[in-house]
């Protein structure tokens, strides 16, 4: 029994290994497929457009409601310590260098990155990559770049409105619910603001949408096993990439802080 659990844990560990080297000569070709993005600018744009303008609602109205629960969180953990005053300092900082990204980019990931992987999964079983390949046309190129690229962009940008909105929502709560006037909440925003705050918030985002685009392009090539591989990789997608994100959250928050 021991020796079976030892060699199962040695599969599963050779196969971790041998999946993440695929990642990473995935992540160099992609790479490499960036001198053609002008070749490429049509693709490049229209998934700006579905994974920028598409999320936005979505990440706005969550954004806000983030922002309310925060203003609430922090009333009740500033209660009887510090005075109402600083209710806007705390909750700007916890949304531009935490909440923001973070939840942006989990968002990202459900809607954007399981849709990467059923799209790409899609046109593996049904031979359309095969088909690509066929007449010369690298899916790497094709299909992946844009995609990567078009993360990367949008993903600092959404979370810039994602942490705009946040804030507001925030401020909503502390004058209406609260007793704190916008003149004393924007005061202490305006006081505790600190630009590397907002920049290492965005920083953080390149790197979610980099994750997300990854693992979404990487699911969806290695699909197989017709609609029941296309399901599995697109939640296999999601999973991973929230996971990723949060562990990837830590790493940079000691690296950038």
């Amino acid at each position: 029994m021991i020796r079976r659990f030892f060699e199962k844990l040695g599969r599963k560990t050779l196969d971790f290994v041998a999946e993440l080297g695929e990642i990473s000569l995935l992540q160099f070709r992609i790479l490499g497929a960036f001198p053609k993005m002008v070749k490429n600018r049509k693709q490049v744009l229209y998934q700006m457009e579905h994974i920028g303008v598409g999320s936005l609602p979505l990440v706005l109205i969550i954004a806000v409601f983030t922002g309310a629960v925060a203003a609430w969180q922090a009333a009740y953990q500033l209660k009887g310590i510090a005075p109402l005053s600083f209710l806007g300092a705390a909750t700007s900082r916890a949304i531009i260098t935490e909440l923001g990204p973070v939840l942006t980019g989990i968002v990202i990931a459900g809607r954007v990155g399981a849709s990467i992987a059923a799209e790409l999964g899609t046109m593996k079983v049904t031979e359309q990559i095969d088909a690509l390949e066929s007449m010369a046309i690298s899916p790497i190129r094709f299909l992946a770049m844009p995609r990567f690229l078009a993360s990367i962009v949008m993903l600092p940008i959404l979370a810039l409105f994602a942490s705009f909105i946040a804030v507001f929502g925030a401020f909503l709560v502390s004058n209406y619910f609260l007793g704190v006037s916008p003149a004393v909440f924007f005061q202490s925003v305006k006081q505790y603001f600190q630009l590397y705050d907002l920049f290492t918030g965005l920083v953080k985002t390149v790197f979610f949408g980099a994750v997300t685009s990854l693992i979404g392009v990487h699911n969806g090539l290695r699909t197989g096993g017709g609609a029941e591989g296309v399901g599995n990789a697109t939640i296999r997608s999601f999973v991973l990439s929230a996971a990723l994100i949060l562990i990837l959250d830590y790493v940079l928050w000691i690296l950038l802080f």
